[in-house]
């Protein structure tokens, strides 16, 4: 499968962005999708992930409460609605999928380039 993440951009502490994730081929709903980021001089952090069909949703304790992850098997798209933007949520967002269920610990097969989510003070 591949990815193709937009959505990213510049905002205001306390804004908002949507950030879309395409997937290609048939089979999207077989895969379970996450979110995750890359600040500058970090490593990778999970951010969000939904299973399959999304109904299970799970949120790194950083974004809980204003990162809603979402998505629409019948448009191969999976979706991150970020409110009440902070300065600390900005880096690079990568979306990612895992043919089957969701790991514990959240490990993915496939990734997308990412895309520039910078949040202002």
């Amino acid at each position: 499968v591949q990815l193709q993440a937009s959505g990213g951009g510049l905002v205001q502490a306390g804004g908002s962005l949507r950030l879309s994730c395409a997937a290609s081929g048939r089979t999207f709903s077989s895969y379970a999708m996450g979110w995750f980021r890359q600040a500058p001089g970090k490593e990778r952090e999970f951010v969000a992930a939904n299973s399959r069909s999304g109904g299970g949703t799970y949120y790194a304790d950083s974004v809980k409460g204003r990162f809603t992850i979402s998505r629409d098997n019948a448009k191969n798209t999976v979706y991150l609605q970020m409110n009440s933007l902070k300065p600390e949520d900005t880096a690079v967002y990568y979306c990612a999928a895992r043919y089957g269920n969701l790991r514990k610990d959240y490990g993915m097969d496939y990734w997308g380039k990412g895309t520039q989510v910078t949040v202002s003070s």
